[in-house]
């Protein structure tokens, strides 16, 4: 008897006998973003529980555009213990809707990085996360000044722009000088970023893209895994490391440049937590690989390579993208068949957060368009509260 997923995986073989040979050099066309396909509608009715993968086949094959409710990213969004619901309902004491600064017991410093908005109050809005990946003067900014992409903008960044914004030597920027350097985002990729249906359709099931699994849920335990480090000269196993402290665990590779693009946050949070929790990435399958959906701006700030067929050859490249961005913290490389990586469904990218004993207590929607390490940090900040207000109660208890 067939099973579902030999059934699944014929519809797809014979889809994507039928789809190639007429999409080799197709471009992808723009469609309604944010209004699901017909198709996809009768899909969801007539398979509930269907893997995530499919949504992202049947999004390729209907032209759908590469965007945050299309495809997969529509159904695989961030899972945390710490939503404004059941953060409202732990703190907000008089019921009001907001938690002032006086009902949470954590320090200043913590509520300043919770309150986003800098209102003085936490509110839904400082939860809401749902524009946080949209084309912003901020990120036409940082794109245009990290010229090396490594994810940090440093002094002669910012000096060699103003140079190029100020072409006449006159010592100053106008209104004028930032209009012609910094147009209004398009929120589309450039032209020589642009994939092929060809390209989508074989980077999905190469799991290029991302992991065709959807990985561990919230509040699972984290599986155990065993990788060396980038250098060669070590290993880790996470279930030795679980207990003290919480782990932030960070998938991600050299080729995706959304990726690259967050190595000073991740650099950042590192150095503001690192004394309360351990930060480990995992690096995983290329996302952008020479040989497979090549990225043009990838080629202009000096990242290009072939999909690694080996472990060394993957070890290689993990140095070269762990001197490029610098993050402070150990990188494992997971192992050629993908094992880790597809496990946790780290490819292109994830953050998970993980609690003292192992469980899931944040896991980011998929990448590229769940990058959103203040979503992460949000978590973190919460979830040490927790401990310390366990650890606390129990030393009342004792004492008392």
């Amino acid at each position: 008897m067939l099973t579902r997923f030999s059934l699944s995986a014929a519809a797809f073989t014979l889809g994507l006998a039928v789809a190639l040979p007429a999409v080799a050099d197709e471009p992808l066309k723009p469609a309604e973003a944010g209004k699901p396909d017909a198709s996809w509608q009768a899909l969801r009715d007539a398979w509930p529980d269907r893997p995530e993968w499919l949504d992202m086949y049947t999004a390729i094959l209907n032209d759908e555009p590469m965007g945050s409710t299309n495809g997969w990213f529509r159904t695989s969004t961030t899972q945390t213990r710490y939503g404004w619901d059941a953060v409202r309902s732990r703190f907000d004491r008089d019921g009001d809707g907001r938690i002032a600064r006086k009902e949470y017991p954590g320090d200043d410093e913590s509520f300043a990085r919770l309150d986003r908005d800098h209102d003085e109050a936490l509110t839904a809005a400082d939860f809401d996360f749902s524009k946080a990946y949209s084309p912003s003067p901020g990120s036409m900014l940082f794109s245009r000044l990290d010229r090396d992409g490594d994810g940090k903008v440093v002094r002669e960044e910012v000096e060699r722009f103003f140079k190029a914004a100020d072409p006449e030597g006159a010592g100053f920027l106008s209104r004028m000088d930032l209009e012609r350097v910094l147009p209004t985002p398009s929120g589309s990729m450039g032209p020589g970023d642009r994939p092929t249906k060809e390209q989508l359709i074989r980077g999905l099931f190469r799991q290029e893209i991302g992991s065709l699994q959807s990985g561990p849920k919230l509040d699972e335990s984290a599986p155990d895994f065993t990788l060396k480090t980038a250098d060669g000269k070590g290993e880790l196993t996470l279930s030795k490391l679980v207990g003290p402290r919480p782990i932030v665990l960070i998938f991600g590779n050299f080729t995706c440049g959304p990726f690259r693009s967050m190595a000073g946050n991740f650099e950042k949070l590192h150095r503001r937590y690192g004394d309360r929790a351990d930060f480990v990435m995992v690096y995983v399958r290329e996302a952008h690989p020479s040989d497979g959906w090549r990225m043009q701006s990838n080629d202009l700030v000096g990242v290009s390579t072939a999909q690694p067929t080996t472990y060394e050859e993957r070890a290689e490249v993990a140095q070269r993208c762990g001197k490029l961005l610098s993050l402070g913290f150990p990188m494992l490389v997971d192992t050629i068949d993908d094992a880790v990586g597809a496990r946790y469904s780290g490819m292109p990218g994830r953050f998970y957060l993980l609690d003292k004993s192992g469980k899931i207590a944040f896991k980011n929607a998929r990448g590229p368009f769940g990058f959103k390490p203040a979503e992460l940090e949000q978590s973190l900040i919460l979830l040490l509260q927790d401990e310390a207000s366990s650890v606390g109660g129990h030393a009342s208890a004792t004492t008392n």
